[in-house]
């Protein structure tokens, strides 16, 4: 992954620990805040987690592995998205890492994926973290 870029984006979300890291294995929740994906695994290290849904019309299967997984800590798994156009073979495959830690009355959380190609799909994959997160502040917040 020598030359590769990395995007990232962070939040503080206004709950508890404990329910942001609900959020992030609960495919019910998961559907809510991550454009209406289906998230499929038994969330345990070394499982594979699956993304099934529809995007503009098109159907989407995207998936990875689950490398680590500490309850209310980190979520690092691989990532490939069938819609990249590239091969799934282990070089296309990124590493999207959710690290969590308490901020004061709420919750702090940052994600990284690496892996990408070029200055603008760093800013288009942070502008989609982004969104995510909102989605779930909104959620975990209302």
């Amino acid at each position: 992954m020598i030359n590769k870029l990395s995007a990232k984006a962070s939040i503080i979300i206004n709950a508890p620990i404990g329910t942001v890291w609900q959020a992030l294995t609960d495919p019910v929740q998961i559907k809510e805040y991550l454009f209406g994906t289906n998230a499929i695994s038994d969330w345990k290290k070394g499982s594979s987690i699956t993304y099934k849904g529809v995007w503009e019309g098109k159907e989407y299967e995207d998936k990875g592995t689950i490398i680590e997984i500490v309850p209310e800590r980190i979520l690092h798994t691989t990532y490939w998205s069938g819609m990249s156009g590239k091969e799934d073979k282990p070089e296309n495959y990124a590493n999207v890492i959710y690290g969590l830690k308490t901020q004061g009355a709420g919750t702090f959380i940052i994600i990284a994926q690496d892996n990408i190609d070029s200055e603008e799909q760093v800013k288009h994959m942070e502008q989609n973290w982004g969104m995510v997160l909102e989605s779930m502040k909104k959620l975990l917040e209302k």
